[in-house]
């Protein structure tokens, strides 16, 4: 159970998202961007720096007091609480296991006081669900490395100061890079004109000859797959949140609507149909949401040493499983809210049909859902011997 200074700061994190987020949510989704001021705010209140340690300038949050955060972002505005994640989760959390002090005194810092952004670039065109297929090329060259190659759905990628990216350094091995975003040859394509999340910055990026110097490589130069699965991992756990607070504020919006909306001369929430939708949402929710702080106490144990990665126990599997259900509660939560809503529920200036369009994302970003079932059956099968 989150003890009350964690309360505490959740119920921050709700009020920022009240006033500075809710307000501006429909019209950064129309613009399809964010404006410098809501990094600015973020930066302001810290949320930029929530798993930095404190010796590096941040707030130094263990995961669950994070994820509480996160799911009041999230909650907020769905594309901030992608931000904000990326650049917290995997951007934070890859410098601080496998930088060097020099890294780690050079850039975590920034990435706390919101100086600069980060940004976490694996996929490319022919390589989604496959970290291991990624054809991007790391060449040795002189005292560093010449990358080359093209990435795709890149979040924060135009924004960002710093991009994480991985690029293979031989035939059977992959690293990781810290690429500063006026880098040469670093090339940010047009945004993409996504169905949800749409005011979150994802751009396709071009490699042509950057060159970075030795001591941008983090880590061992052939261990950037099992990097980026740590990463997946504890992306998965955000995610699991991020979709809470979507289906979280469905159901709000359908409760509210619900206790407005007459017909047949009373509220329509007094209908055991609508009830019924109503204590569906919570549930599948509350599952999703126990799920995420299960896969965050496994996260922990097993960066400590005092857990599994591995097997239905370890924290694959437990983040696998906590992006799968809460995800699809999230998207169901939301289409039950355009059901309540009625016909209301499908037209723009209402705002549960933007809720369903991000909450849809989250079944795909960090892994589709088809592919976590892969992933957890693969590890009830490991534990099985087979």
């Amino acid at each position: 159970m989150p003890s009350n200074e964690q309360l505490e700061l959740q119920a921050l994190a709700r009020d920022f998202a009240t006033s500075e987020l809710r307000p501006h949510s429909a019209s950064w989704d129309e613009a399809r961007t964010l404006g410098d001021e809501v990094f600015a705010k973020l930066s302001e209140s810290g949320f930029m720096g929530m798993l930095v340690p404190e010796a590096y300038g941040g707030l130094g949050f263990d995961l669950l007091t994070y994820l509480l955060v996160l799911e009041e972002i999230a909650w907020g505005d769905a594309a901030v609480g992608l931000s904000v994640a990326i650049h917290n989760g995997p951007v934070v959390d890859l410098i601080l296991r496998h930088g060097t002090e020099e890294q780690k005194r050079e850039w975590l810092p920034r990435l706390a006081s919101g100086a600069t952004l980060g940004a976490f670039a694996l996929s490319e065109p022919d390589s989604g669900s496959d970290p291991g297929s990624l054809s991007t090329a790391a060449t040795p060259d002189g005292d560093g490395w010449r990358l080359d190659g093209e990435k795709r759905w890149v979040t924060n990628g135009g924004r960002a100061g710093l991009i994480l990216l991985f690029a293979r350094t031989s035939e059977n091995g992959l690293g990781l890079f810290l690429v500063p975003r006026d880098a040469d040859g670093y090339e940010i394509g047009a945004s993409e004109k996504t169905l949800g999340l749409r005011a979150s910055e994802t751009v396709p990026v071009t490699l042509n000859a950057v060159r970075v110097e030795s001591g941008a490589l983090v880590g061992e130069a052939g261990s950037g797959l099992r990097y980026a699965l740590e990463a997946l991992d504890l992306g998965r756990i955000g995610i699991a949140v991020q979709a809470v607070g979507i289906g979280r504020a469905a159901m709000e919006h359908a409760a509210g609507y619900a206790l407005e909306r007459q017909q047949f001369s009373q509220p329509i929430a007094r209908f055991g149909a609508i009830q019924a939708k109503l204590a569906d949402m919570a549930q599948r929710l509350a599952g999703g949401r126990a799920l995420a702080h299960v896969a965050a106490s496994a996260w922990e144990a097993a960066r400590s040493g005092n857990g599994p990665r591995q097997g239905l126990e370890g924290v694959t599997a437990k983040a696998a499983v906590a992006k799968l259900a809460a995800s699809e509660a999230a998207s169901w939560s939301a289409d039950e809210a355009i059901q309540i809503y009625g016909g209301y529920g499908y037209m723009k200036h209402y705002p549960v049909e933007k809720l369903l369009r991000d909450a849809k994302g989250t079944e795909i970003y960090e892994g589709t859902n088809e592919i976590l079932r892969r992933v957890i059956a693969g590890e009830i099968l490991r534990d099985a011997g087979v």
